[in-house]
Parts: C-alpha cells; structure tokens; sequence
C-alpha cells in the first residue's frame, strides 16, 4: 500500500471530500489526481484555501507538429476546513517540492530581435506566468546587440542564480555558452544549467531536447521543463579559427557545415557555411531560402530584408517563398571546391581515403596555421579538448561538395531532422555529406527532411566523427568567386569574390579544426 504523507477533509468544487498527498509523489481528491513532478509547479495560500498550479495537455486547439497537445496552465482550488489543516498542508506541500531540488533563482536572456520578433510576446504571455505559478524567482535581460549575452555571462554573479535561461533561437544559447568558456572559473561555470525556450526561427536544440522525451516543442512545454528542474549533459564542440588581426571570437556547441552562404537558418547551395548548430537550419526548401540572407542581388530577385524583416507575413506566405527560393537553388545548383579531413567513429572507418600524415599538414591549434596575421592567444578560460590530432586515424574526402552538415542534435529545425541518430553527450558529431547529386533526386531527398529520411538516399553520405578539419575552396563554375563562413547566421569570412567580400570580417576563409568535448555543458531536460 503506497505512504500516505497526509490525508485530510477538504472542500473541492462546493463537496467536502478527503484530499490525500502520497509518497511517491501523487496528489488525490474526488476523482482528480496530479503528479507532483510532473505536473504540480507550485500552490499559494490565500485565506483558507490552497491554489494548486499545475499543467495539464491541452485538450483541443493548442496542438503541436508532433501531434501531442502542448501544455496549458491550471488551478485548483482546496478549500481547508480548519486553520491547522491550511498550515500543515502548506507546510507538506512546500517541503515535496523543495524535495525535487527545483531551481528557485534564474536569470532569463530574451532576444527581442530574433526569428519573428516574437521573443517578447512569447515570454510574457508563455514563460513569466508559468515561473510566477512555481514561485520563481528571476532577473530578465534583454539583448541589444549581436554578442550582448556573451558580455553579460562573462561578469555575471553566477551563485545568485539557478539556471541560465535564453527566450530566443539557438544563438543566444551560444552567446552564453562562449561566455561561460572564456571565464577564469569556467569549469565551474559551466557547470550552471541552461535552458531555451522556442523563440527563434529554428529552435533546433529545444525541438531536439523536447522531441527525445515526446514532448512537442511549445514554449510552454520548455518552460515547464526548466521548473522541474532535470538536467542533461550535451558535447561540446570547439573550432580553431584563424584570424584576421587580434580579434577573437569564441564559439563552442555543436556546428552546421552548408555551402557558404551567410543563411541565418538553411542550407543553400554555396559553399561550405558555418551555420552555429545546436539546432535548427534546413537542408530543405527552408535551407535553400536563407541563401538571400547574404546573396548579391544579382543571385536572387528582390531585397532580402523583404524576406528576413517580414514578420507580419503568414507561415503559409513563408512557406510559398521558401519553396519556390529552393526551387530555385536547386535548379541553380551551385558546387565548391575543398576538402573534409575527419577521426571517424568505430563503425565508420571506410569513409573517405587514409590521410597521410607526412604529406598532409594536419592543424594543430592556431599555431601551426601558416599566416603572416597576428594570432590571437586566449590566456584565460576553456582551452579545448586535449588530445593528440596527429595521432588519431585521420581520413579525407575531396570536393567538390553540393553541401556538407556537422550536427550533435537530431534536429535542424522544428521540422528537419537532418542528423536523425545524433545523440546529445555520445561525444561525436553527425556528418552528413553530398558530394554529387542529380537535381531531381536532391529535390526528392528534401521531402523527406522532417522524418530523416532523406540519409537513406544513396547520394547522401552519413557519419559519425570524433575530430573535423574544414578547407573550404572556391565555386566550381567560378574559380574567382569563393564562398562564405558563418556561424549562426554571423558571417565570420568571406572569400575572394564572395559578396560583399571587401567588407572587414573576423576570420580569414581559411582551415577550420573542431573537436568535441564530451558531456561538458549542462542543459534543462523534459527527463
């Protein structure tokens, strides 16, 4: 028979009936029960009743793509029909919670800039009423500029705080991360749980925390995640750039490689693009369309600030010029030059070509890159994971590529799965790569990105790696025109004859090593 911690008369929707709180963490009354873990998110006294918070599905109208309905808000009120029993119950049902070891102080980034502009609206009207139901208590700050939340986490007092959380897309998520990193106590700050809450274009590492335990990617639902408090470790990438001049930039987490275009979100069909992933971007319809965010003019009709400024445009409006943009790159379809060199993981070794060691300089670090450019050295901080490169099983595969991705989540986008066996702390990294590709089958193998499927296909080549070198190279059709580093939608190079190419950036579109630190960081999980 299951521990009755406390069992008492009480008034329930005008009927006096027995409210009874178990151990193992069920609360009953009349024919309701609630799961205090899961769905109790905090309770108030007000005279002689008790407001139970909770969260319960939604019933109709509020359903997600995974088909599951999203989290609602709901109160229930328990009358006490004696003031010792309003006490006692206030008491017990405080000490259950404060059992769970849920977090009580969290500082909240919201990037009122981001995807659809939507981050404000989504955190006052989804986010602070849920935190106000569990009695948390927070501090929001709102992000300016582009590196903003990097400036504020790398002072910020971080024993005043639980948790870290970011109401935005994943490059806030990122900001963060590289905060924590170039701290002088970063190995204990990192140590600080992080949580994200959908409100950017993608949302790729939220849609891929929330869909590996069911739970639809709802802002509501990732909120509610973060309350209960459960933690998960995620891998955490480093790369090695070279820079143009003294300027640093830090970027850790998981990476998307696409052909260069500065495309804040997808895949287009330029060369080898850098796009900061632990999530979302597209290497479907969607992918191709964020091409404009860079392009020349010359390249696709129209002004691109029509597209990424359009917030006021229905998704079905979006969703006819992100085909037709992607019919367009398709049938367009551009090739670059460069090379990958990769540490497969076991299973993967018959990838690619043995790379010889002798004749092929591996990087080590920012050191061995050859360049008459000062290089910058970061003194304090997150220095990478240690190992020696030079003595792990080094492969390489040639160009040209059509498009090369570089993931640690399943999820691209809310709705592309383009790494569908990329797990969170396994310590690799999904490659996942085409060469050469008809046009026609390309455009087959998109539509089957929100399941991903599309690694089935025989031109698309899937992996797993431990260590990556990117070189990246020049348009086949246009050996003067280079292509495009970005990292979540910054570009950070841009090669010879790229657009807008004579504009100062913070690299030079040179060799890129990334490596992977397993479990380093720390993230709010569903589970």
């Amino acid at each position: 028979m299951e521990e009755c911690i406390l069992s008492d008369q009480v008034k329930a929707n005008g009927h006096i009936t027995t409210a009874t709180l178990f151990a193992g963490g069920q609360l009953r009354w009349a024919d309701r029960r609630l799961d205090m873990e899961k769905q109790v998110i905090g309770f108030s006294a007000e005279g002689s009743k008790i407001k139970i918070r909770a969260v319960v599905e939604a019933t109709a109208g509020i359903c997600c793509s995974s088909g599951k309905p999203a989290l609602i808000r709901k109160t229930f009120t328990l009358e006490l029909l004696s003031n010792d029993s309003l006490r006692l119950w206030t008491q017990k049902l405080q000490e259950y919670l404060d059992s769970l070891g849920r977090p009580k102080r969290l500082f909240i980034f919201v990037n009122p800039y981001g995807g659809k502009k939507s981050a404000s609206k989504i955190f006052v009207n989804d986010v602070k009423p849920l935190l106000d139901d569990a009695n948390i208590e927070y501090t929001v700050q709102e992000t300016k500029y582009q590196l903003h939340a990097k400036e504020v986490v790398q002072s910020l007092d971080l024993a005043k705080y639980d948790g870290i959380v970011c109401v935005s897309g994943d490059g806030i998520l990122v900001e963060v991360l590289n905060g924590l990193l170039v701290r002088e106590d970063w190995d204990k700050a990192i140590r600080i749980p992080l949580g994200v809450v959908p409100a950017g274009t993608g949302n790729g590492m939220v849609k891929s925390l929330l869909d590996s335990c069911g739970e639809p990617c709802a802002a509501s639902n990732a909120t509610v995640s973060i309350i209960r408090g459960l933690v998960a470790d995620i891998d955490i990438e480093s790369e090695k750039y070279r820079w143009m001049g003294s300027a640093r930039l830090d970027f850790y987490v998981s990476f998307i490689f696409v052909h260069a275009s500065p495309s804040h979100r997808l895949v287009s069909e330029r060369p080898l693009t850098i796009l900061n992933m632990p999530s979302r971007h597209h290497f479907g319809f969607e992918a191709m369309s964020d091409d404009i965010a860079d392009s020349s003019p010359d390249d696709l009709p129209g002004k691109t600030s029509a597209y990424r400024d359009a917030s006021n445009m229905t998704k079905s409006r979006d969703l006819l010029k992100i085909d037709f943009l992607a019919l367009q790159r398709i049938f367009g379809l551009r090739k670059y030059n460069g090379s990958i060199m990769f540490v497969p993981a076991p299973g993967f070794e018959s990838y690619g070509e043995p790379l010889d060691l002798e004749k092929q300089i591996i990087v080590e670090g920012e050191s061995d890159m050859k360049t008459d450019e000062p290089v910058w050295t970061q003194e304090h901080g997150y220095q990478g994971p240690k190992f020696d490169i030079k003595s792990l099983n080094w492969r390489k595969i040639d160009g040209p590529f059509v498009s090369v991705w570089l993931h640690n989540v399943p999820w691209g986008g809310e709705d592309t799965m383009a790494a569908p066996d990329a797990q969170f702390s396994d310590g690799y990294l999904d490659l996942i790569m085409i060469k050469d590709c008809p046009k026609l089958s390309l455009l087959k193998s998109m539509t089957e990105l929100n399941n991903g499927g599309h690694v089935r296909f025989p031109h698309v080549s899937y992996l797993k790696v431990k260590a990556f070198i990117l070189e990246p190279g020049s348009r086949i059709d246009d050996p003067t025109k280079a292509g495009i580093i970005d990292v979540d939608g910054e570009v950070l190079a841009r090669g010879k004859g790229a657009y807008k190419c004579e504009e100062k950036t913070l690299m030079s579109y040179d060799k890129l090593l990334i490596k992977v630190d397993q479990g380093l960081a720390t993230l709010f999980s569903p589970k």
